[in-house]
Order: structure tokens, then sequence, then C-alpha cells
């Protein structure tokens, strides 16, 4: 997101998530694999993007495979709600 890019590219982030990662031993969370991506649990908005209590603090910090990432996503996307054919509003899908 562009409004984030210049945070990532930072010196402030990229210390933060190396040092993270490492802490980490470089493994998943999650499931234990190979960890990828340092992910912010409260997400990064254009609102809190300039708090380093969210954007750079390790409590906010989860390192995260890239399926495990993309389940996380996955799931937020999905808590939506959905437009029926009708243009009528439906309730988000019951997660199982």
């Amino acid at each position: 997101k562009e409004y984030a890019r210049k945070f990532y590219l930072s010196k402030a982030w990229q210390n933060t998530r190396n040092a993270y990662f490492k802490s980490k031993c470089g493994l998943c969370e999650r499931c234990g694999a190979v960890g990828e991506i340092v992910h912010h649990r409260k997400y990064i908005t254009p609102r809190n993007i300039h708090d380093a209590n969210i954007t750079l603090n390790w409590a906010n910090l989860e390192l995260l495979c890239r399926d495990c990432h993309n389940k996380e996503h996955t799931k937020k996307q999905s808590a939506r709600y959905r437009i029926d054919e009708n243009g009528k509003v439906l309730p988000p899908v019951p997660r199982k």
C-alpha cells in the first residue's frame, strides 16, 4: 500500500523486522515452518502508520510463513459482508 511504502523502507522498520525475525529463530509462530513475513497483528492503516506503538512494538508483531500470512488476510476478507444477485446486503459467511 502506497501510504506504508516509506515506513517499510525505513531503517527503523528494517532494524525492528530483522531483530524480531532473529528472536523467533526464523520460524513461523503459528505452524513452525520457515518464517518469511513479520506481520502486524493490529494492521497498519493510514491513521496509525506514524504510531511506533503499532508499527515497531514487538507485542504487535508475529513472524509468519507465507501460507499462514495468506490465511490471516483471507480470514479478514471472509468476514466482510456479501451482496446477492439483487443487490441485497447479506451477512458474512459463518466460519467453521
